[in-house]
């Protein structure tokens, strides 16, 4: 990131909040007059130029004032971000009525995502936590009648199970698949189960127990990567999405993968993304802003708020972080 000159790094902060405030592009004379900017207007002019010239500033046309651009964007957050208002002093109180002791886990997260749209104006997004990528350890097999109990023992003591109805005729392989599959896991070392290598006399059972498990296995990870979300009429309602265009691959993606809009990224330190630094090009025309919270099981999730890159980044900043803290609280 270059370092600005102190009055440049004032004219950029200036332009910045002024148009988060107005949308409206600015020029010398109503930013020295609005901020008391300590120069004349012409020397703010020369200093606007220059931080177009270096990318931060833009003028969308000929005649009008300038704005920022997504990299002026980045250089505020990066470097000019003042700390977050007594606003969000007030919603860290609130968030302290909002607990599993009132509310399921589901409804907390609703709830939450609900107060950060409320708090903010933009769309929030709060993602269940996921564990680590799970190694299958060990799977029993319990008939019983016409079912079977399949329990599934995963890596960190975590169990699942479901039931499955066998044919009758698949009922006496039961002990040997057992057996089959505890070596099969023995020798993978991964957890992975290669049905291809089934022997001829359990084909039977096996066909219907790897489909469930299979199954089973795409239900969990669906409930897993699931996304509660709030305020999706306020992210429409924003003057810069008011071609539907613009917003058509947000759209899609929150239908078929919510939880792809806060990827785990681990070049994103700062937790947020700005237009087109985003992995998805689905936001492409956004910001996100994301902090990460934590669950007793050691999953890890996402709390973080979508809008235009037009957005005032200190307080949406300070309002994720503060969910995600109280999600820490909460969920240990």
């Amino acid at each position: 990131m270059q370092i600005l000159p102190e009055r440049q790094q004032e004219v950029l902060r200036a332009t910045v909040h002024h148009y988060v405030d107005t949308m409206e592009p600015v020029g010398s004379k109503a930013l020295v007059r609005r901020f008391s900017l300590k120069a004349s207007s012409s020397t703010v002019r020369s200093d606007m130029g220059a931080l177009e010239n270096k990318g931060l500033l833009t003028q969308p046309h000929p005649s009008a004032g300038r704005i920022p651009s997504p990299q002026g964007y980045r250089h505020y957050v990066n470097c000019l971000l003042p700390p977050p208002g007594v606003s969000v002093h007030h919603l860290q109180g609130e968030l302290t009525n909002i607990s599993l002791k009132l509310l399921s886990m589901d409804d907390l997260f609703w709830h939450l995502a609900k107060r950060l749209t409320d708090f903010t104006g933009l769309m929030s997004l709060i993602t269940r936590p996921v564990r680590k990528k799970k190694t299958l350890e060990e799977v029993r097999l319990v008939q019983s009648g016409e079912r079977l109990l399949v329990m599934l023992v995963e890596s960190s003591n975590q169990a699942t199970h479901f039931n499955i109805r066998l044919p009758l005729e698949a009922a006496g392989e039961i002990e040997a698949m057992e057996i089959w599959i505890c070596e099969q896991l023995a020798q993978a070392g991964h957890g992975n189960l290669d049905w291809s290598s089934l022997p001829p006399h359990l084909q039977m059972s096996g066909s219907v127990l790897r489909e469930a498990i299979q199954s089973h296995s795409q239900l969990i990870s669906k409930l897993e990567t699931g996304a509660f979300s709030h305020g999706l009429s306020h992210l429409v309602a924003q003057p810069e999405f008011s071609q539907s265009n613009s917003l058509r691959p947000l759209l899609e993606l929150m239908d078929s993968q919510p939880a792809a809009v806060v990827p785990r990224d681990p070049m994103n330190v700062g937790g947020v993304w700005i237009g087109c630094e985003h992995p998805n090009n689905a936001l492409s025309n956004c910001a996100v802003v994301r902090a990460s919270y934590r669950s007793s099981n050691d999953g890890v999730g996402q709390v973080a708020l979508v809008g235009p890159m037009r957005m005032a980044y200190a307080t949406a900043m300070g309002a994720v972080r503060s969910v995600a803290a109280h999600l820490d609280r909460v969920l240990s």
